[in-house]
């Protein structure tokens, strides 16, 4: 029983699965939060931290309110002392402690698994003998979620004869990788004992028994959860476009959809608020959260609150994220004139009288969105004719396929192709002239710390200075301004990369800008071209893995080079196949990124000479 004496705090889902890791002694030889060179940390709010300074005690809870462990202020860090276990959850029974694994599972190879097996990796974990897989299933490491993975990995253990544990081992963030990578190897280490421990080799495609966990885990886009969000000023339109939107998906029964309007939430799920900064600030975030609980199960959410904040509208796209949604956010950009304008109340100018205290727009700020999906004034145009530039976004992004205005739009089902060609039209991926300008590559990974860097890198080592050909990469969830991977920076020091030219790389997101500026992009995996042509249709000929770009060289005339080389490929491209994927070395260890960086090295060796016309043989 807690005390009501000792002060409680829930820490975050990352903070749990730690806690976890602690008092089950996987951890060790850390024992506690916040010890020198640890990646496991815990923030406290400063009266907790203070409370901890004078010697006291904190109760850590989880989010239903059970004490799970006390916490105390030592030299080293925070003390660890357990009080029980979490109760519930979805596999419970595979969180298994290390000493327990050993003794239940002696004898069995343990292998880590951290995205759904292969069949290429089915056969080599068949010929290891008896296996126990060690799902990872921590905060930010699983490729899918928790659950789908332990789904996954237990009815692969049901085909070959292995058990399961889950291991709660999370991701601390680019900050802390190398921490992050020996943490993985000393938990590892705990689990296997004296058993061997070995990592599944990469490639492969999903086997035919996983296809449902796969689809249900990776949803086309059209079936995804998503969160509509809507930001504007008081008066913008921004709750009558989000009404409009929904009856328009109501009414051609596209998908299930609840509504979040801002005046609503606040007579309900916020009563009691203020308009402080603080308070607007909660009021988002409880939108943010039942948005994303409505996303995580594939349903619809339209949220229309002022959101003036980018913090906060941050705060709520990661919670749809990690909910597994997409986060579309719409930018109703009306200017201040208009909206008060149109102020039928008068809020705007008992707020310039200043009989309304931080009124967004006077006398507090609103920070204008710069990641916006679609950028919307309705000066001037109809809810109508404003709408359609939101379904027209919609469609572009592949989430959803509305009927639009026009009386001869067609119906939903041929809205898709419509969208494309307009798409095309737009921001067409036109044949560069010879002379036109350097040949413009952009290489795509996921988060553009390991493999793209790669690329691009090794790259500019193996051509050396060209005035004809420019090389960029960018991640599809791309971290902002991180290094190289450090396993991977020591793999490019090892293969002649200048230190100075991977020091100086910083990572970056994938926009649409970028892949419009590239004449040619090339992806490390088939999803992150899929991810390219939801962004931009039109880059279907210029858009390619790089193993299948360097299978399809091969298809053309030998003589063509550089951007006749990428227009002729693109049309005559050889299919996509699993074998082109490079896949992802991260927290993987040095032999897995030496095998991404073989892969790498023999594609570009195909590709490069074939690129740049003034190339002489180095690459």
């Amino acid at each position: 029983m807690s005390s009501p004496s000792v002060p409680q705090h829930c820490p975050t889902p990352r903070e749990l699965d730690d806690l976890e890791l602690l008092t089950s002694g996987a951890a060790g030889p850390i024992v506690g939060f916040n010890e020198p060179g640890s990646p496991i940390t815990l923030d406290l709010p400063e009266a907790l931290e203070n409370h901890l300074d004078e010697g006291a005690e904190v109760e850590l809870v989880d989010p239903e309110g059970l004490p799970l462990a006390r916490i105390g202020r030592t030299l080293r860090g925070l003390s660890v002392t357990p009080l029980t276990h979490a109760q519930f959850g979805a596999f419970r029974s595979l969180h298994v402690p290390p000493d327990v694994a050993r003794e239940r599972y002696a004898g069995r190879t343990v292998v880590p698994v951290t995205d759904l097996v292969t069949d290429t990796q089915l056969e080599q974990l068949r010929g290891l003998g008896p296996v126990l897989l060690a799902a990872l299933v921590g905060a930010g490491t699983p490729a899918v979620s928790p659950v789908g993975l332990l789904r996954a990995t237990t009815k692969v253990a049901s085909m070959i004869g292995a058990e399961v544990v889950a291991i709660p081992l999370t991701d601390h963030g680019p900050e802390a990788d190398a921490a992050d990578t020996a943490l993985r190897q000393s938990v590892l280490a705990w689990y296997a004992g004296a058993d061997d421990l070995v990592e599944l080799a990469p490639g492969g495609a999903t086997p035919p028994e996983l296809a449902d966990i796969e689809a249900r885990e990776r949803p086309a886009p059209v079936d995804q959860g998503l969160v509509l969000f809507f930001t504007g000023l008081s008066g913008s339109g921004k709750s009558t476009l989000a009404r409009a939107l929904m009856d328009r998906i109501l009414e051609q029964g596209a998908r299930t959809i609840t509504s979040l309007d801002g005046d609503v939430v606040r007579r309900n799920l916020s009563a009691g608020l203020t308009f402080s900064r603080e308070d607007r600030e909660t009021n988002i975030r409880r939108i943010g959260w039942v948005a994303a609980e409505i996303a995580r199960h594939g349903g619809v959410a339209i949220c229309s609150p002022i959101a003036p904040f980018d913090e906060t509208r941050q705060q709520v796209r990661a919670m749809v994220e990690q909910a597994g949604g997409r986060f579309f956010l719409v930018h109703v950009a009306t200017p201040l004139e208009e909206c008060e304008r149109r102020d039928r109340k008068g809020l705007y100018a008992k707020a310039r009288r200043g009989e309304i205290p931080e009124f967004t727009g006077i006398s507090s700020p609103y920070e204008e969105p710069e990641d916006a999906d679609v950028r919307v004034d309705t000066t001037g145009r109809s809810i109508e004719d404003a709408l359609d530039d939101v379904v027209a976004g919609l469609a572009e992004s592949g989430l959803m396929y509305l009927r639009t205005t026009d009386p001869g739009s067609p119906p939903p089902a041929a809205v898709a192709a419509t969208a494309r060609r307009s798409a095309a039209r737009r921001e067409a991926n036109r044949p560069r002239p010879a002379g036109a300008g350097p040949l413009r590559v952009l290489f795509v990974c996921t988060a553009n710390i390991c493999r793209s860097p790669y690329m691009e890198l090794r790259a500019k080592e193996l051509l050396g200075a060209r005035a004809d050909i420019e090389l960029t990469s960018a991640g599809t969830h791309g971290f902002r301004a991180h290094q190289v991977d450090p396993t991977m920076a020591a793999v490019l020091a090892d293969r002649g990369v200048p230190d100075a030219l991977v020091e100086e790389f910083a990572s970056r997101r994938l926009t649409r800008e970028l892949i419009l500026e590239a004449d040619l992009v090339l992806t490390a995996e088939a999803s992150h071209r899929a991810f390219v042509l939801e962004e931009v249709p039109s880059a279907f000929r210029k858009a390619f893995t790089l193993g299948q770009f360097a299978e399809s060289v091969e298809r053309v005339d030998a003589s063509l080079t550089g951007a006749a080389l990428v227009n002729a490929v693109g049309h005559r491209r050889a299919g996509a196949v699993d074998a082109h994927d490079v896949r992802d070395p991260y927290r993987r260890g040095r032999s897995a990124a030496e095998a991404s960086a073989d892969q790498i090295d023999a594609l570009l060796h195909a590709v490069l000479p074939r690129l740049s016309p003034s190339e002489t043989g180095s690459a």
